[in-house]
């Protein structure tokens, strides 16, 4: 098949990770042979930097035009003054709202090789197979706001049919899942959490093969961290998925390991790793390209519906976290080069058992 990819690298190592990514896919492109074209663009601190803005023009029409975009990171401590009037976030949630992609969806797994990095207990984390839900595109990030000498103020808002649609996302999700939801709010203080809470009550109602339960959001906090093997699919609104997704990240030893996808009502997708631009490292060729290649593996599954693909690649980092080798982060002393050549080399071992498989299927039918 045919695909237009682009790539925003961004800032920090944000050019490293994807750099990394890219080359996964491209492996992908030629053992599968497809056809993926790779354009790229800026945005961020270095857009900033280049034309004043952290979302050009150019950019935002290219991931228009684009199958899917792959995203870095943003920011660093050139640009992190919360007074400034333009901020390299500016340009991520520019682009959120712009490609209209609602439902981040960032999934959890602690690998058993890796559980001991993580702070919890290793009897903790058995069977953690977390699939969150974050309503992206509202919310107190995207509310109005208003700042005087003594007094600012961030309106949340959410109308029943943003949080209907990211709700049936996650109910629909669950149906390939283990069949659970957990809606996250604060309905006991917040008006808008009773909205939310009422909203996917109902819709819970044509999903009868589902269990949903709800949670208040200081619950689940602590809750995540006590009981993280009970959790399914976890949907809940922008700011609270924000914060619960980053607790939830310790409980797989790094950020360098975990993915996400952000998904609208149409194919394309936006594609990053959960970590940030993390520039004490940038450039230096150690950063862990491990989140932003099972980015690429979500790209392949959700925006290119390439489902051998994705689970080719994702077996391929199983065996490279199983056996190492492994970045600092996650307690190796792999640089971003030597995992993804061990990635890329597992990828092609994958692949070929696949085509091995499948030819043999075929031969026996």
């Amino acid at each position: 098949m045919k695909a237009h990819i682009v790539t925003l690298p961004g800032d920090g190592v944000g050019p490293e990770v994807t750099a990394a990514a890219v080359a996964v896919l491209q492996a992908v492109a030629a053992h599968y042979e497809h056809d993926f074209h790779f354009e790229e663009h800026a945005i961020g601190g270095g857009a900033i930097d280049a034309c004043g803005e952290p979302l050009p023009a150019s950019s935002l029409q290219a991931c228009q035009r684009a199958d899917a975009v792959l995203l870095g990171a943003v920011g660093g401590p050139k640009w992190s003054d919360p007074n400034a009037p333009v901020r390299p976030e500016q340009g991520l949630l520019a682009l959120r709202a712009a490609l209209g992609v609602y439902a981040n969806l960032r999934p959890l797994q602690v690998h058993p090789a890796l559980a001991a990095l993580s702070p919890l207990k290793n009897d903790k984390l058995r069977h953690v197979d977390v699939l969150f839900v974050r309503e992206l595109t509202g919310g107190a990030y995207f509310g109005a706001k208003t700042r005087s000498a003594d007094v600012a103020t961030d309106e949340c808002k959410y109308s029943v049919a943003e949080v209907e649609r990211v709700a049936r996302r996650a109910f629909e999700l669950a149906r390939g899942r283990r069949h659970h939801v957990t809606s996250v709010d604060k309905a006991n203080v917040l008006e808008t959490s009773r909205l939310w809470r009422s909203t996917v009550q109902r819709v819970a109602a044509d999903y009868p093969d589902v269990k949903l339960e709800h949670q208040l959001v200081d619950s689940m906090a602590m809750l995540l961290l006590t009981q993280p093997g009970r959790y399914d699919v976890v949907v809940t609104e922008n700011l609270f998925g924000d914060i619960l997704t980053d607790e939830a990240a310790a409980l797989a030893g790094s950020l360098g390991l975990l993915p996400s996808a952000s998904l609208g009502e149409g194919r394309r997708g936006l594609y990053e790793p959960i970590h940030g631009s993390a520039p004490d490292i940038a450039g230096q060729g150690v950063a862990n390209p491990i989140g932003a290649i099972l980015s690429a593996a979500l790209l392949l599954r959700h925006s290119l519906q390439l489902e051998d693909e994705a689970v080719a690649v994702e077996a391929a980092v199983e065996e490279v976290l199983r056996q190492g080798p492994h970045s600092r982060d996650i307690g190796g002393h792999a640089g971003t080069g030597e995992v993804l050549a061990a990635v890329l080399a597992a990828f092609e071992e994958h692949a070929g058992n696949q085509a091995a498989f499948f030819s043999g299927a075929r031969a026996c039918g």
